[in-house]
């Protein structure tokens, strides 16, 4: 397959330097693409790579224009990684429609479940009784929607996902464990994307709720009774304890953990590994990591860490008679 240089520019916008018949017949990153390819500069830093990149065409900044000029023929625009997604979106749309059922054959679903009728179910998929799939969103293989779960329109759940099982909720009795039912759902809002073998809990008594334009990567756990707001961002591995409240344009990397029942508010970034134990009203960029280190130099400071409270403790009760021997030396006018 292949697309004129000047109909991506016409479809998507930017500021055109080179032959607009040009045809492009594939998308590469900077360092690996070959003549016919279209590639992207996202930042300045790159420039030694884009010097000796040998592709056809490459996405650009107006502040690098003048270096991609000198190289060859480049679309200048303001965000060229947002361009760039939007060549792959458009690139997508220009494939062969994918044949075959819009429900696979082997997929199980409950005759009480309602499927909007331009949905896609793949092979394998089950979906409860009262489960909910609106317009244009895809269920590949695989996936697991319990019953009264819902999830919006133009979503993408992806392989193995699992939505609706029972959040972990346990009374301790007399040394057992005595199970809390779980008698709330899954509520997934429009546009949502969900990553493979992540795991949406139910809640226990109300709903789990995964708002508008939320992205989730692969191999996640969303704990029961966890909000999260729209277009929030969060990377592999992560996980969300139970109650949990994450807000509007937070981003959390990967294999960071929220405890439960805490709040972030709206435009609060967690860096990956990190552990969030408190609650963050504020926006802003979080980390609580402790530096990797080599094993003998990360268990002294580790060991320092320990005396951090009986250390501060003997501060203040030297800063305190430092002060009193003061207040003394200055005596009576």
């Amino acid at each position: 397959m292949t697309l004129r240089l000047g109909s991506i520019v016409e479809a998507l916008g930017g500021e055109l330097h080179g032959d607009a018949d040009l045809l492009i017949d594939g998308l590469a990153p900077l360092e690996n693409a070959q003549p016919g390819q279209l590639s992207f500069v996202s930042q300045s830093k790159f420039l030694k790579q884009l010097a000796a990149c040998r592709a056809s065409c490459v996405i650009v900044s107006p502040q690098v224009a003048p270096q991609a000029r000198a190289r060859g023929a480049c679309i200048v625009t303001d965000q060229p990684y947002l361009y760039y997604a939007r060549v792959t979106q458009l690139w997508k749309k220009s494939l062969p429609a994918v044949a075959g059922p819009l429900i696979h054959p082997s997929a199980v679903i409950d005759p009480q479940a309602r499927i909007h009728p331009s949905a896609r179910i793949g092979a394998l998929c089950v979906v409860e009784a009262g489960a909910k799939v609106g317009a244009n969103t895809e269920l590949k293989s695989r996936v697991t929607l319990g019953e009264r779960c819902v999830v919006g329109e133009r979503c993408v759940i992806h392989p193995g996902v699992v939505i609706g099982a029972d959040g972990f909720g346990f009374a301790p009795n007399a040394g057992t464990w005595e199970k809390i039912e779980q008698l709330g759902a899954v509520r997934i809002g429009n546009d949502v994307e969900i990553g493979a073998n992540t795991c949406i809990d139910r809640g226990a008594l109300q709903d789990t709720v995964i708002e508008d334009g939320v992205k989730l990567d692969n191999l996640i756990q969303i704990a029961h009774n966890v909000h999260i707001g729209r277009h929030t961002a969060i990377a592999g591995c992560a996980g969300v304890a139970g109650s949990a409240v994450i807000g509007a344009h937070c981003t959390v990397g990967g294999s960071a953990n929220v405890l439960g029942h805490l709040t972030l508010a709206e435009g609060v970034n967690i860096s990956a590994g990190s552990m969030v134990m408190r609650s963050i009203s504020k926006p802003g960029h979080y980390t609580g990591i402790f530096p990797i280190d080599d094993n003998a130099s990360w268990e002294k400071n580790a060991a320092a860490l320990k005396q951090l409270a009986r250390l501060r403790e003997r501060l203040r009760a030297l800063e305190n008679q430092l002060a009193s021997l003061q207040n003394s030396n200055q005596g009576p006018l």
